[in-house]
């Protein structure tokens, strides 16, 4: 018997406007229709996965793209607290930053980004992790909790 699965949403954490509708803009040529949310600030993007009844901790699988400088918080704090809370820290996220510096790199895998890429980006680059978030994305669907 088939269970009916619930879809992967993107949170995308990107405070300019121009690089968010770029990226949406690719993810959507690499043939990826799943929800897209937007947020430009930190607190806001916090809110939502921690709290909001959409969120990932509340409801289930989501895949974040976390911009490292925000207007009102570091992108680093923002993945230190997805990745040190017990609900949120399996959810993957990707960094897209215009920061290349080889500490903040390792500073970000060291906790738990999934994938760093620098902007402006290299579009063969992020086309191929585009290409592997899709099989993630199809891989990862989880059933529904109330199947």
């Amino acid at each position: 018997m088939t269970q009916p699965h619930q879809s992967v949403t993107i949170i995308m954490i990107e405070d300019d406007e121009g690089h968010a509708l770029l990226i949406e803009k690719n993810i959507r040529r690499a043939g990826i229709s799943n929800e897209i949310i937007h947020f430009t600030d930190g607190h806001s993007a916090l809110e939502f996965i921690f709290h909001a009844e959409r969120g990932p901790v509340r409801n289930g699988p989501a895949l974040i793209l976390l911009d490292l400088n925000l207007p009102d918080m570091s992108g680093i704090d923002i993945l230190a607290q997805i990745k040190s809370d017990e609900h949120a820290r399996r959810t993957p996220v990707v960094v897209l930053t215009t920061t290349d510096d080889k500490h903040e790199i390792e500073r970000c895998y060291d906790l738990g980004c999934n994938v760093y890429i620098t902007k402006p980006l290299n579009y063969e680059n992020f086309a191929a992790a585009i290409r592997q978030l899709g099989l993630f994305l199809s891989v990862i669907q989880v059933p529904d909790a109330g199947a």
